[in-house]
């Protein structure tokens, strides 16, 4: 069984899954560190990224994140040649992830865009965590020193909470740690029990 996990920047995905990763019956996939990590090991994708976005996409042979979030928060169509480029590999090595983790109940795979890249077909159930816009921006600007500007122009770059939450069989209410774990323990405990 397949969980997907997602939800606007800022809004607390991380604590989510590291609330879940205390399951030890559970296999957890974070899709964004993989991402990164292919796109520093893959040849091709480092290949079609330098072709796209030019040389300064890599610096010293790693990954230039600031350089290419630069240009892709800015322009959808940027952003969505990236997506191209990147989600065809991390879907494959997910799916290897799957077949190695057969004996757990399910494996929960965090994505921040599971429904805009159509992830959610091969998920058996969504959740999305949701947190006040407010909350979002202040915990983004802390967290990646950043402005209130880039942080709104990068939440008006994806899906609505709203729209996320409607194609959701679960939403967490991330605004008090507290209250985050109870939600989790409990949408744990119906999932596990979905798999006996």
């Amino acid at each position: 069984m397949i969980v997907g996990l997602t939800g606007g920047i800022g809004s607390g995905k991380t604590t989510v899954v590291n609330f879940f990763k205390e399951f030890s019956n559970i296999a957890v996939y974070i899709a964004d560190v993989e991402a990164k990590k292919i796109m520093n090991s893959s040849i091709i994708i480092k290949s079609k990224l330098i072709k796209e976005f030019g040389k300064n996409s890599y610096e010293n042979n790693t990954l230039n994140k600031t350089f290419l979030a630069d240009i892709v928060f800015k322009d959808k169509e940027k952003l969505k040649i990236l997506n191209s480029i990147v989600h065809p590999e991390v879907l494959l090595h997910f799916q290897e992830f799957v077949l190695k983790n057969t004996n757990k109940n399910y494996v929960l795979y965090e994505n921040a865009i599971l429904l805009e890249n159509k992830s959610n077909l091969f998920c058996d159930f969504i959740i999305t965590v949701t947190a006040p816009l407010d909350t979002r921006v202040q915990r983004v600007i802390l967290r990646d020193n950043s402005t209130k500007t880039s942080v709104l122009n990068r939440i008006r770059n994806q899906w609505s909470e709203e729209k996320k939450t409607i194609q959701s069989h679960y939403v967490i209410n991330n605004s008090s740690l507290e209250k985050t774990k109870i939600q989790v323990n409990r949408i744990h405990n119906i999932l596990t029990k979905k798999q006996q």
